[in-house]
Order: C-alpha cells, then sequence, then structure tokens
C-alpha cells in the first residue's frame, strides 16, 4: 500500500479529512526547504505537496508564480527537489509527498530516469498540470512501474469524458480545482462544490482534495465537510514571501496548525 494510500486510510479511521499544504521547492531559500517539510509535516500537514518551480506556471496566480521565480533565481531544478525530498526522508518516513509542476522539466529528464530518480528519493505521488491522461500512457507506465501515484485535476468544466479518463489512470486521489481560475482567486462557491463532488463520486472511488481559493481556517473547515481532503497554497506561499527570513518556518508552522486545529474542531 502506498503511503498517500495508507494516509487516506488512517484519516477515514480517525474521522478527519486531509491537510495537503502546498509550497515551491527552493522558496525563499534551497536551505530552508526541507525545514519547511519538517515544519508542515510538525503542524499537521497528512500530505506534503512540493511545487517544482518553472519559468510558465500556467495554472498558478501570481503569488505562486512569484514563488517560482525566485527558486528559479537560485537556480533549482528537479535534481535539487528530489535531492532535498532525500534529505528530508532521513529524518520523516511516514509523510507523503507529491511533486507537483508541469512536463517540461520531466521531459528533459526522460520518463524512466525521473521515476527511477522520484522512487528512490522517497517521492510518492506526482500532479503533472499539463499532462492529461488521454496523452500520458508512457509516463503512467513508468510511475507505475515505479510505485508513484499519478494524480490528475479535475475543475468545474471537466467533461464526463476527462472524469472517466482520470477515474481510471488516476491513483493515491484526486484534486479538484474549486473554482475557474488560477491559484490564488478568489470567490469559492461551497454549494457548488459540494453538487460537483457528489456527482464525480459516482465516477470516482479515490479520495477526492479541493484546492484553489482556501485561505484560512474557516474556509478549509467548511471545505472539509464534504471533500476527503483541502490543499492550501497560495497562502502559505503569501507567508513564505511577507515573514523576515529568520521567522518563515515559525510563521508557517503556526498558519498550518492553525488551519489544522479548525478542521479539526
Amino acid at each position: 500500500m502506498s503511503r498517500i494510500k495508507a494516509r487516506f486510510a488512517q484519516l477515514k479511521q480517525q474521522n478527519k479529512k486531509a491537510l495537503i499544504p502546498f509550497f515551491t521547492a527552493g522558496d525563499p531559500t534551497p536551505a530552508l526547504t526541507v525545514p519547511l517539510m519538517h515544519t508542515l509535516a510538525e503542524a499537521g500537514a497528512d500530505i506534503i505537496e512540493l511545487g517544482v518551480p518553472f519559468s510558465d506556471p500556467m495554472a498558478d496566480g501570481p503569488t505562486i508564480q512569484r514563488s517560482s521565480e525566485r527558486a528559479l533565481l537560485h537556480h533549482v531544478g528537479l535534481k535539487d527537489i528530489l535531492g532535498m525530498v532525500r534529505e528530508f526522508r532521513k529524518q520523516n518516513t511516514t509523510t507523503p509527498v507529491v511533486l507537483m509542476g508541469y512536463a517540461n522539466p520531466i521531459e528533459a529528464m526522460g520518463y524512466e530516469s525521473f521515476a527511477r530518480q522520484a522512487q528512490a528519493a522517497g517521492v510518492d505521488g506526482v500532479l503533472t498540470v499539463d499532462y492529461p491522461p488521454e496523452e500520458c500512457g508512457e509516463f503512467l507506465a513508468c510511475l507505475a512501474q515505479h510505485a508513484l501515484d499519478p494524480i490528475f485535476l479535475l475543475s468545474p468544466t471537466s467533461v464526463d469524458a476527462r472524469v472517466a479518463a482520470v477515474a481510471k489512470a488516476a491513483r493515491g486521489f484526486v484534486y479538484y480545482v474549486s473554482l475557474k481560475g488560477v491559484t490564488g482567486a478568489a470567490n469559492v462557491d461551497l454549494a457548488e462544490v459540494k453538487a460537483r463532488l457528489t456527482k464525480l463520486r459516482k465516477q470516482i472511488s479515490l479520495p477526492l482534495g479541493v484546492g484553489f481559493g482556501i485561505r484560512d481556517g474557516v474556509m478549509a473547515k467548511s471545505m472539509a465537510e464534504f471533500a476527503d481532503a483541502v490543499v492550501i497554497g497560495s497562502r502559505i506561499v503569501q507567508e513564505i514571501e511577507s515573514a523576515p527570513a529568520d521567522q518563515v518556518t515559525a510563521r508557517v508552522g503556526a498558519l498550518v496548525k492553525s488551519i489544522r486545529t479548525a478542521m479539526d474542531s
């Protein structure tokens, strides 16, 4: 059983929902990435979503775009990030780690090489925004060979055929984008999201996580009433961006702990 599947099974027994924080590896500096990962786990993260910085992050709003730019200024690449995960695994062997990013860095490394190195580093899942399930069969085969869960996005505009394709290809969980737009956007309609998840569950047996537009404990708690997981990214990245360097881990830890507490209350 994969770490992701095991974590969701454990949470179901505890009648709890998964908290999945996101931040971009290398932001604000490469030296803080592994400490931030440990901080997130200690603050109550169930799965850590680690962003792979990219020069053209099409699904991301300005906040996460800036985090990619800061990381790229430090020349942080995919090989560096796999090294960070490997370092994290020296102390933490239980918290699942999902890499979220775009196809180009993986294409440059090669499917087989990436999957082999990711498994060896301790990565559990991969969410590649611009690999639709209908067009990445070879990549999916490499992930399966190396016990990596492919995570896919669905959105309010996903048609039934795309939902069916994702239901067939996905492992671990499915990430539902709560609104039409990029990360960091606002105005999430909870009733609409709930109705959409109810419909998706007729086709998808995996846990459904919801992200985009979730900014605080109140919203996270509301979303967790009908979602299996809550993903929070832009709000965490904002905290990283605004905090003095010596306060980044403490402030991020406090924020995530407050969200975890709200979700469990």
